[in-house]
């Protein structure tokens, strides 16, 4: 027979989502967006230097189902790609091996996107453990 369980005050419960500073539940990570710009300073003719490179690079990483989906910015100053990710440190591994970043022309900025966590109450609370 197996001792009741105690709750230990600050205990980590490792099935329970995890929260954010706000104990509001964050949701898992299975995407990264990353936005990248030229840097400060970097002429578009450098850049486009590099174009087909990075073409190739970025269609092979499409390919592998590595870039799930990438956008122009609206305004002209860069791309933006959705990559299949559970960190941003896996992102910026891909990223980072790309021609343009190689060539440290650009900024990059890393985020890690998931479900739409408040839509949790459309289901009667948390996600479902198993």
């Amino acid at each position: 027979m197996s001792e009741p369980k105690i709750p230990v005050p600050g205990a980590i419960d490792p099935l329970a989502a995890p929260q954010s500073p706000s104990g509001v539940a964050l949701p898992k990570t299975t995407e990264v967006m990353v936005i990248l710009t030229a840097k400060q300073g970097v002429t578009r003719q450098q850049v486009v230097n590099f174009i087909p490179a990075e073409i190739r690079a970025t269609v092979k990483l499409y390919l592998e189902g590595k870039i799930r989906q990438w956008y122009s910015r609206g305004d002209g100053k860069g791309v933006i790609f959705l990559i299949d990710a559970e960190t941003a440190d896996d992102a910026r591994a891909l990223v980072e091996a790309l021609p343009l970043s190689k060539e440290n022309l650009m900024d990059h900025e890393y985020i890690p996107v998931g479900p739409l966590m408040p839509l949790t109450a459309l289901i009667g609370g948390g996600p479902a453990r198993s």
